[in-house]
């Protein structure tokens, strides 16, 4: 199995956000679970690669070519894959997992987490999609969900698309949940 993280890349985060992604990347090293990220060197982004190759793991990061030039990618991964830009990015990240996290991060990561959702609501992508809720991070995001949905902009059942963690022992759960169906949820897209 290959997981998609998202994350931050931001070095200024609370520490509590820096150890769950440590942990998190040293659960999957030790499950055999390869990651593909977005290949940054700093943040979480950074934290998460250094346990995940700490802990004898796989994990290749998808950098677009400017922020390579700019230095932002970690140095020591399995591979680096180096895209034209952030679109092309996202896609190939996409293509090469079975499952996506998401961890707390900015408006990037928000961006990144809404196309994964998008994506499967589409039924153009089927794994898991988790959201890691590290102390409440996106409790506001998935109530203004529950906003969207009680509006009529989005379907109730929708709300199956992805699961929500608390720790990243959850994470490892959701990801060895057998039971997930497979819902064609592109039968339901349209309101």
């Amino acid at each position: 199995m290959t997981v998609c993280i998202f994350a931050a890349s931001s070095s200024r985060i609370d520490s509590e956000y820096v150890a769950v992604a440590a942990t998190l990347g040293s659960l999957l090293a030790h499950e055999g679970i390869d990651v593909v990220f977005g290949g940054g060197g700093i943040g979480l982004m950074g934290k998460l690669a250094d346990a995940v190759l700490e802990n004898g793991g796989k994990i290749t990061g998808v950098i677009p070519a400017f922020m390579k030039e700019e230095g932002w990618g970690h140095n020591e991964l399995t591979e680096m894959i180096i895209t034209p830009d952030m679109s092309e990015r996202k896609k190939k990240m996409f293509s090469m997992s079975d499952a996506v996290v998401a961890l707390p991060g900015g408006i990037g990561t928000l961006e990144e987490l809404t196309e994964a959702i998008t994506l499967k609501q589409l039924s153009l992508f089927n794994g898991p999609i988790i959201i890691l809720n590290t102390n409440g991070y996106y409790d506001s995001l998935l109530k203004f969900i529950d906003h969207m949905i009680s509006n009529n902009f989005m379907r109730f059942e929708h709300k199956g698309i992805w699961e929500t963690a608390n720790t990243p022992e959850e994470v490892l759960t959701a990801l060895n949940n057998k039971e997930r169906g497979n819902e064609e949820w592109r039968k339901i897209a349209k309101i």
